[in-house]
């Protein structure tokens, strides 16, 4: 099982500090082996928050070797012409690193920011994601056909996250190149059935993200209201046996939170999986 790191970069840093802090943490992953770094997707929830695509787009910069992923963008809140022409161009600045990590989106307020529609968000991420597909390939969809970048033709991986329903499984597995399963939300047992669902449809990669881990007497603030069902909150030797458990189950990617004030426990992780 190969194991990445999330990143939430605090608001507490600005300016050149911010730039620093999140180039050391894109280098130090990069430096102790970990497979891949991954952003989150939010805003209009309460504080501020940096642009996925556009904060990966910098961390390529600071990289050259890991991989660079999203998990998950809430595809419907952009237009997906402009969406593909931006994924493309991180695509092509990653030098093919990007895995692109898409989702329907899960809080209303999101969407009411940009006007876009909350109830119709299943239908809108499939749709989008067709159009996405199109662009990447060069065709034309409302009018004239965007140019795809050399090198970028037919767009990045892209793994949907999403609930174990046949439904996303099967577009995972058959359509798409991966299924993203949410530490915050899948319990355990949700998860070995969603994993098999996803076998039995032929799935490659199944990824378990936002795992919160922290090995501290008293872990940070979290950002979400509820305790993740899934997380390493908890001793470096339990730490590992959580891990060993995810493997057995046969999940092939494991992305886990790193507290932003305490990113030396990056080291930690490195010395549990790696």
């Amino acid at each position: 099982m190969r194991i990445g790191i999330v990143t939430i970069p605090s608001a507490a840093d600005s300016g050149a500090q911010l730039v620093e802090q999140v180039s050391a943490v894109a280098r130090q992953v990069e430096a102790l082996g970990f497979h891949g770094l991954w952003v989150t997707d939010a805003f209009a929830r309460g504080k501020p928050t940096l642009d996925p695509l556009i904060l990966l787009g910098a961390l390529a910069t600071q990289t050259s070797r890991i991989e660079l992923g999203t998990c998950v963008v809430q595809v419907p809140l952009r237009h997906p012409v402009e969406h593909a022409h931006r994924v493309q161009t991180l695509n092509a600045l990653s030098q093919g690193r990007f895995r692109f990590g898409v989702g329907s989106g899960s809080t209303r307020h999101d969407f009411d920011a940009v006007q876009a529609d909350y109830d119709a968000r299943f239908k809108t991420l499939t749709g989008y994601l067709e159009v996405m597909r199109r662009v990447w390939a060069g065709e034309p969809v409302y009018g004239p056909a965007l140019s795809v970048w050399p090198g970028t033709e037919g767009g990045p991986p892209v793994l949907l996250g999403a609930w174990r329903s046949e439904r996303w499984i099967n577009l995972s597995a058959k359509v798409l190149q991966g299924w993203i399963a949410s530490g915050i939300h899948t319990s355990w047992e949700d998860l070995a059935i969603g994993l098999k669902m996803f076998r039995d449809a032929g799935g490659k990669r199944a990824v378990l993200a936002n795992v919160f881990t922290d090995f501290r007497d008293q872990p940070g603030a979290l950002p979400m209201a509820h305790v993740p069902k899934i997380s390493l909150f908890c001793s470096p030797r339990e730490a590992k046996d959580r891990l060993k458990r995810l493997d057995d189950l046969g999940i092939d990617d494991a992305l886990l939170v790193i507290p932003p004030g305490d990113p030396g426990q990056l080291e930690t992780i490195a010395g549990l999986t790696l």
